[in-house]
């Protein structure tokens, strides 16, 4: 029977310590995902707005030569 109440006060520790590390978890979480996405977008968006000249310059010469 000792080792029965022994089983259940180590289940039990266990269980607690699995409880306190999903809690403490160090990963990066979505807001932090979301936040990098959105940044990126703001940064592709500002690029091409400040390259739009060069960019539509570009695919024109590609437009051109396809033919």
């Amino acid at each position: 029977m000792t080792t029965f109440f022994q089983a259940l006060y180590t289940l039990s520790f266990t269980a607690v310590d699995r409880v306190k590390a999903v809690k403490e978890e160090k990963g990066a979480s979505a807001v932090e995902y979301a936040l990098l996405v959105g940044l990126i977008a703001a940064a592709v968006v500002v690029a091409v707005g400040v390259f739009s000249g060069k960019l539509s310059t570009l695919f024109n010469a590609i437009n051109l030569n396809g033919r």
